[in-house]
């Protein structure tokens, strides 16, 4: 009896541990070859969508704008004092004439050439080559650069037929809109970022004379400079030109800047016409007024208006009577309320044109007439 007892716990156990080693190593052996399992199911049910079915994807805009964007490269023969040295040929064959080198972006804006991009790109450059989105190379020359907004005009001279971008609207961009950035970051080759427009209208940043910035989270580095802000469409609605950071060496912190499609265009078009941008200019240098101070203006309207800081001598606002202290309230009838804002009116002037200037001087209101001259253009290496 004591061995049949033996042989029925040894047999339980055996069927015990074969089913153990059944159930893990083959799972299906026990559930029946009939019955499927859940993973299958569940990975049945996890198929991926057809292409493009509920996705978001913006590789329409994409595939729009890629080939009108273009690398841009440029070689400036380094200015050093003149040395005995540099004569002999033997010394410039193993020294080398010193020079730099740098990289940016541009957009072509015409299929007969003409390509936009940053004038800080381009600035000084003695050699400037530019590398289509299909590998093809050209040299082209500086149409026209304007340092007032930092843009610049080059023009491809070869018989050859160029993929221009489309402009979006002017105005037509909101914030909260889906933007991408297309450039050359770090010479790496065509990289696409996307972002929203952050904020609109974005000026103080001391950069240059005339702002009026695109702010995007879009991701811009060394090397997007001139290259395209596209919208969802794959319009072109502004020029990539900087970003903020904290120290030189940072990459992007998702602060970026591009100048606005409607300013762009307007210099390109002048530069096209003209080889350059005339401006509108009196000479003053203007104060905004802030709550503070507007309250010593008892008698200031309700518009608000412009303060006049300081007038140049001999300039038009100067020949014209206006005084330091007195308070711009409107050009033409059309309310002024802050410096940028009425700088870029008097810069949309014709030079020789006369307008009327309503002002605030002591407690009365004035009209007066000055004949709007030409904005000096800024000085210039080239």
């Amino acid at each position: 009896m004591r061995r049949l007892w033996l042989i029925f716990a040894q047999a339980v156990t055996v069927s015990v541990a074969a089913l153990f080693v059944v159930s893990t190593l083959k799972p299906e052996w026990i559930r029946g070859a009939g019955t499927a399992s859940p993973a299958a199911v569940t990975l049945l049910e996890a198929a991926a969508p057809p292409v493009g079915a509920g996705v978001a994807s913006y590789a329409g805009a994409a595939r729009s704008a890629l080939p009108s964007v273009v690398h841009i490269y440029t070689r400036q023969v380094a200015r050093v004092p003149n040395h005995p040295l540099m004569n002999d040929p033997l010394f410039r064959r193993f020294f080398g004439t010193p020079e730099r080198s740098g990289l940016g972006s541009g957009v072509i804006v015409s299929p007969q050439g003409f390509i936009l991009t940053n004038n800080h790109v381009v600035e000084g450059a003695d050699e400037i080559e530019v590398v289509l989105n299909d590998g093809r190379k050209f040299d082209v020359r500086i149409a026209g650069r304007d340092p007032d907004t930092d843009l610049a005009v080059l023009k491809l001279d070869a018989d050859v037929v160029l993929p221009a971008i489309a402009f979006a609207p002017p105005d037509s961009l909101a914030v909260g809109d889906v933007v991408l950035a297309i450039g050359n970051p770090f010479g790496i080759g065509q990289t696409v970022t996307l972002g929203i427009a952050s904020a609109l209208g974005r000026h103080h940043l001391g950069m240059n004379t005339f702002e009026n910035y695109i702010q995007t989270d879009a991701a811009i580095n060394r090397g997007n400079s001139g290259g395209a802000l596209v919208d969802s469409a794959g319009r072109l609605v502004g020029i990539n030109t900087l970003i903020y950071s904290t120290n030189a060496g940072d990459g992007s912190l998702g602060i970026g800047f591009a100048i606005p499609v409607s300013i762009a265009r307007a210099v390109l078009e002048q530069i096209i016409a003209n080889g350059e941008v005339v401006r509108g200019w009196i000479g003053v240098e203007m104060r905004e007024i802030t709550p503070e101070a507007a309250a010593s203006f008892d008698d200031l309207p309700a518009g608000g208006g412009v303060l006049v800081y300081s007038v140049l001598n001999g300039s038009p606002a100067d020949r014209a009577g206006l005084l330091p202290g007195d308070v711009l309230l409107s050009i033409d009838g059309k309310g002024v309320r802050k410096p940028h804002e009425l700088l870029g009116s008097i810069a949309e002037l014709s030079p020789g044109q006369t307008v009327t200037f309503r002002l605030l001087r002591n407690r009365k209101e004035i009209d007066l007439k000055i004949a709007v001259g030409r904005r000096p253009t800024p000085s210039a290496r080239r």
